[in-house]
């Protein structure tokens, strides 16, 4: 009877050894309606960006000239 709360003590002293957690598994990326819509707008934003810069490239040259 007095080994049974020795032998418990052991038991839990293993459990709690220093090893790490398992890590768990990354749950897979669903695809969402909205994925190909934000594509298409990340899209049209680097376009105008595009647009943009070459509409102030072409505006320096104008001034470039008109000096």
């Amino acid at each position: 009877m007095k080994t049974l709360p020795i032998l418990l003590c052991v038991l839990a002293l293993g459990a709690c050894s220093g090893k790490p957690p398992e890590p768990k598994a990354k749950p897979a990326d669903v695809a969402t309606p909205f994925d190909a819509l934000k594509a298409d707008e990340q899209r049209a934003k680097d376009v105008q960006k595009v647009v943009d810069k070459q509409a102030d490239e072409q505006r320096k040259q104008v001034e470039a000239q008109g000096q």
